[in-house]
């Protein structure tokens, strides 16, 4: 794939840039290097060289670790438009948990 050189132009946060080129430094790779590395593998392997996640969000962090528990499943009723009735008494832990969060 020799050719033409062309250049890459990449608005990075700052420390990102200074902590990556320092541990590049110790790999004893520039960033020329290690960009023409990331481009020539997303070549090879037809896709990007690592599987990108997507971060949770903070409602699907609070089910997926109430689901990891196995909680009691507790049926709540509702007042027709979506709002959950809690009745303080029966379970005053849910309660507290929907007032204070």
């Amino acid at each position: 794939m020799a050719g033409v050189k062309s250049s890459v132009n990449v608005k990075i946060d700052k420390s990102v840039k200074e902590l990556a080129t320092h541990l590049l430094k110790r790999m004893g790779i520039d960033q020329t290097t290690a960009i023409d590395m990331f481009f020539r593998q997303i070549i090879a392997q037809r896709r990007l060289p690592f599987q990108p996640i997507v971060e949770l969000s903070l409602d699907e962090q609070i089910v997926s670790s109430a689901l990891k528990r196995n909680p009691k499943r507790v049926s709540l009723p509702n007042d027709g438009n979506g709002n959950v009735l809690i009745d303080r008494e029966k379970h005053p832990d849910i309660y507290d948990w929907a007032v204070n969060g």
